[in-house]
């Protein structure tokens, strides 16, 4: 197929004026001893060694109670071989052969994923769609984030059990949408389908949407199973109380128990 060209996310944090003015106490370096204090839980940018927390990136620390992260100073994306990504057509690099057999399936505009062929010494990567997993997206909600909380795993596409299904981008875009009820390769690559999507579909959606930035606003990697023990914890709470401080607080907490649980 043709050569794509997609935005990529480069999304630099900032530190902000009570971060600065304090730079020299919160600013550590990979490896850098947070605490030695055994009541805090270890959050994104941490891990624990010997007793003792430990930043696994450069960047400042944040605490939310007993959470620690720490808050990466870059969180640029820097493309590997194989990353699955999320992203807009804003170009296309073709030949006369090329446009005759891509016109009427991708354009500049659409929305797609893809996996990452090859990356090149300026840091641009070459991208492909020739799997029918990827390829156009519709009926869907996407959200943008910062890469270094996608968690790399085997695979960033995900039926959850609620009804819906999100790809991962690893480039901190993630596409939310209805899990399609035909799963055979008819149904992917190039075809969208532009049915209106029910209401319950849309409010499991916009429920998952929420609980990511809920993730997200407290540092936890993002991941299938946060996202769905986020998206269990919040169901006693409406969709729109789901980002105010105090709910996120709560079934982000209750979220990283359970992981925590998992992990033994």
């Amino acid at each position: 197929m043709a050569a794509v060209t997609m935005r990529l996310p480069a999304v630099r944090a900032p530190l902000d004026s009570s971060a600065r003015r304090g730079a020299e106490k919160h600013l550590v370096a990979p490896g850098d001893t947070i605490t030695t204090d055994t009541g805090y839980m270890r959050g994104h940018g941490t891990y624990v060694e010997d007793e003792k927390l430990i930043a696994s990136v450069a960047g400042v620390v944040e605490r939310v109670n007993k959470l620690v992260c720490v808050r990466a100073l870059k969180a640029r994306y820097n493309g590997e071989i194989g990353d699955i990504v999320v992203g807009r057509i804003t170009e296309r690099r073709k030949s006369a052969e090329d446009e005759l057999a891509m016109r009427d399936y991708l354009q500049e505009g659409d929305l797609i994923s893809a996996e990452v062929q090859s990356i090149f010494s300026d840091g641009a990567v070459s991208l492909h769609t020739r799997s029918l997993k990827y390829g156009k997206l519709a009926q869907g909600v996407l959200v943008q984030v910062s890469p270094s909380l996608v968690k790399r795993q085997k695979t960033h596409f995900h039926d959850l059990p609620c009804g819906a299904s999100v790809i991962l981008g690893n480039n901190g875009f993630i596409w939310i949408y209805p899990t399609p009820e035909q799963k055979d390769d008819e149904a992917g690559g190039y075809t969208t389908n532009l049915e209106p999507v029910p209401l319950s579909d849309r409010e499991v959606i916009s429920r998952l949407r929420n609980c990511i930035m809920a993730l997200v606003n407290h540092k936890m990697m993002l991941f299938d199973t946060s996202i769905l023990y986020c998206y269990e914890a919040s169901l006693p709470h409406q969709i729109k109380d789901i980002l105010k401080p105090e709910v996120t607080e709560e079934i982000v907490l209750e979220a990283r128990q359970r992981l925590l649980d998992l992990e033994g």
